[in-house]
């Protein structure tokens, strides 16, 4: 039934049809519902039972876990500061009441900014703002004054995608370009103890792992407590069991590369190790390697950030590098940059840029090992 609706009225959308200029749009909403029938004619072609819009739709599903825990974990610090104890429910739907506007806002944003630039351009509109819209929020405090959401997700679609020609052409990974902007342009919302609780009774700390760490308090919360996640931190990434949820619907679906998520965790883990070996005057250098993995947004980047198709390495050989860089740096960060502890932003936005050189480099090498091959054989022939 809705496919003969579609159909009827389609041609009104069409090239002579009276609503053709919005065209981009009715596509968008078309092939969101239904695979589009257009199919290749000339050339070779390797076909695929999913298309693009169908892969962002698995990550969104991956995470949907993250955001579940998140909006129930943003109700039970809200009633834990204020000294609380209320039911399951009245404490999701606070954390819904507080999640809702701000995934409301960012689509609301980042979607009307799409579809006017595809109406001006007249291309199909692209689907790659589907993950972005739900990364964006998990990225951020539950406290974060909506304007903030809006102006940051404008900046990420307009100079961190659109500039460089839409989905599949940026070179940084755009929900990290949001939040780099709010971290830079608006640090006092970004950091602190009071941006991680929404409604933060004053008398309770509301500090992060991150942030006790910093301050000298090395055992201050579990490694049990951060794998479980019922800790303060931005929406999505403190549940490591719901985030590794999300990596095994990646994994079995084949979106995702095992090869990036497995090297950024044998890069920090690598890294860890190191470093508490050597030991030095920093408190971090006495972290053990495993816990670098449970805190603040490390694993979250190294399941849907650093495996980002777009801006991670193309090459098998590639990835395993770039992941294994993100690894290190992210903990190099962390402990050698008191100001910022959290390093794992800066460090895959650094991965991102170096992407394409890093596959130079691997091709190139290919290319050589394979000349050499050739040489041989031919001369063993001669």
């Amino acid at each position: 039934m809705l496919r003969k609706i579609i159909d009827n009225i389609k041609p009104n959308f069409q090239k002579g049809g009276k609503f053709s200029f919005l065209h981009s749009s009715f596509d968008a909403f078309e092939t969101l519902l239904f695979v589009p029938n257009k199919v290749t004619t000339t050339g070779a072609h390797i076909r695929d039972s999913i298309d693009s819009k169908r892969a962002m739709a698995i990550v969104v599903i991956a995470l949907v876990p993250a955001l579940l825990f998140g909006m129930f974990n943003v109700g039970y610090q809200h009633f834990l500061s204020q000294g609380e104890t209320v039911d399951f429910f009245t404490t999701f739907l606070y954390g819904l009441w507080k999640v809702l506007p701000i995934i409301i806002v960012t689509y609301a944003t980042g979607l009307g900014i799409e579809f006017a630039v595809a109406q001006m351009r007249g291309h199909e509109v692209n689907e790659g703002f589907l993950v972005t819209g739900m990364l964006i929020p998990l990225l951020l405090p539950p406290d974060i004054p909506l304007w903030m959401v809006a102006v940051a997700t404008a900046f990420a679609v307009i100079l961190g995608k659109e500039v460089f020609g839409g989905t599949g052409m940026n070179v940084w990974n755009p929900a990290l370009i949001a939040r780099a902007f709010l971290f830079f342009a608006y640090p006092s919302q970004m950091s602190g103890d009071k941006v991680w609780i929404s409604g933060k009774a004053d008398a309770y700390s509301g500090a992060t792992p991150l942030a006790e760490i910093s301050s000298g308090n090395l055992d201050i919360v579990s490694a049990q407590e951060m794998f479980i996640g019922l800790i303060p931190g931005s929406i999505g990434e403190t549940s490591k069991i719901a985030i590794l949820l999300g990596a095994i619907i990646l994994l079995w679906t084949g979106i995702a590369s095992f090869r990036i998520m497995f090297s950024v965790v044998l890069g920090g883990l690598t890294m860890g190790w190191i470093l508490n070996f050597i030991g030095g005057e920093s408190i971090w250098t006495q972290v053990p390697a495993y816990e670098h993995l449970l805190m603040g947004g490390f694993l979250f980047g190294a399941v849907f950030m650093a495996t980002d198709p777009v801006t991670a390495s193309q090459t098998g050989t590639g990835k395993w590098v770039y992941g294994f860089l993100i690894g290190v740096i992210a903990v190099v960060i962390r402990v050698y940059n008191p100001a910022y502890p959290e390093g794992m932003m800066l460090s895959i936005l650094l991965m991102n840029t170096f992407a394409p050189l890093i596959d130079h480099y691997v091709i190139n090498a290919n290319k050589k090992r394979r000349l050499k091959r050739a040489k041989i054989v031919a001369e063993q022939t001669i």
